[in-house]
């Protein structure tokens, strides 16, 4: 095992005594590791400890040292770690070469001890450096990450507050969006992905009157328009962009309302031309307006709430995400119980990887299920 604070040295070269003879002059600033072949190379490369830097025989007998080279820098877990040639080749072209293929210096055979030990030095320092580098700017773009999650979340409460008050269902919609979304089969990160953008999702509410949103009584035709706008409304507050994370969060907030049979809003699209997310979302949308206390009417057990959905499977729902809503159900009872609304600490989302704002219902015939 390396020693604390020394740079580990892979190095390879097919001469036993050129091993030897450069291992005892490196060992006493770093701890090594001898390979005798290109295979047995790549193979101590990625074999845990690895190396901070590679000492590399060029001429070899099977796997020479540029096919090494060529294999480690395409490998993402060892391609940054710093190659130096040995080499008794004195050709230009053959040190264009090695320099083409990803390596960082050469060295001539015979190889100067003191010149291998200044060249060693400088590539570790320098391969220092741009590890420091990188973890500072990984831990900036977490730090604007996690200050856009904020952000996001604090919409989030925004919103709720203007339709009277904070619950935990952003915590809900978005905890049914995740599992939903990883019985389908999406992949881990764009399933947590999507558990972050649904905080989003009804963010163009905040585009329509106060009285619309905080009446129990019948919506109009008119205020019934005023509600259907809010897709539309939340596309353009939350805007277009190339950041994964506002990209979805924008695709949820304008298709949420769009209906399998094509009989949705704002674009009436049917099936599976409506994104994946906002079908997902849409089942996780209902059964939320369906089981929380709205002002209209007391909430549904999740049973019944349940039958009702896979009713709809086929028209307003994609068939596939009920397939999996019913699968999950006895999960999605533990969210309730987990995030119910009588619980402490509403105030405080920071609990929530993501958030969604307050569920909408169904249908437009009774005022506050939109």
């Amino acid at each position: 095992m390396p020693r604390e604070g020394r740079a580990l040295v892979l190095l390879v070269d097919d001469d036993e005594d050129i091993r030897n003879l450069l291992a005892a002059a490196l060992q006493g600033r770093y701890d090594v590791k001898l390979a005798g072949s290109g295979r047995e190379a790549l193979e101590r490369a990625e074999a845990a400890p690895r190396p901070d830097l590679v000492l590399l025989d060029i001429q070899m007998p099977g796997m020479n040292g540029y096919e090494v080279c060529a294999s480690l820098k395409a490998n993402p877990v060892v391609a940054q770690i710093p190659v130096l040639f040995l080499t008794a080749l004195s050709d230009v072209q053959d040190e264009v070469k090695g320099l083409e293929l990803g390596a960082a210096d050469y060295l001539t055979k015979p190889v100067s001890t003191a010149l291998m030990l200044a060249r060693v030095a400088t590539q570790l320092a320098l391969y220092d450096q741009r590890r420091a580098l990188e973890d500072e700017v990984r831990a900036r773009t977490q730090e604007l990450y996690e200050t856009r999650l904020q952000i996001i979340r604090r919409l989030a409460c925004a919103l709720e507050f203007r339709e009277g008050g904070l619950s935990h269902r952003v915590a809900r919609v978005s905890h049914y969006v995740r599992i939903l979304a990883e019985e389908l089969g999406v992949d881990p990160e764009t399933a947590q992905l999507m558990f972050e953008a649904a905080a989003l999702y009804d963010v163009g509410k905040l585009g329509v009157p106060d009285y619309i949103l905080r009446s129990a009584d019948r919506l109009n035709k008119v205020e019934w328009v005023e509600v259907q706008r809010h897709p539309e409304i939340g596309a353009a507050i939350i805007g277009e962009h190339r950041d994964p994370l506002l990209s979805m969060a924008r695709i949820m907030a304008l298709h949420h309302h769009e209906r399998w049979d094509g009989k949705g809003y704002p674009g009436r699209l049917e099936g599976e031309r409506i994104p994946l997310a906002a079908r997902i979302l849409s089942v996780a949308d209902a059964f939320e307006a369906m089981t929380a206390t709205q002002r209209h009417r007391r909430p549904l057990n999740t049973r019944d709430a349940a039958a009702q959905l896979v009713q709809d499977a086929g028209r307003q729902f994609d068939p596939r995400v009920i397939a999996a809503f019913r699968k999950l159900l006895p999960q999605l009872e533990k969210i309730i119980a987990t995030y119910g609304d009588e619980l402490e600490g509403i105030h405080d989302l920071d609990f929530v990887a993501g958030s969604a704002a307050v569920a909408a219902g169904l249908k437009p015939e009774a005022r506050g299920k939109n």
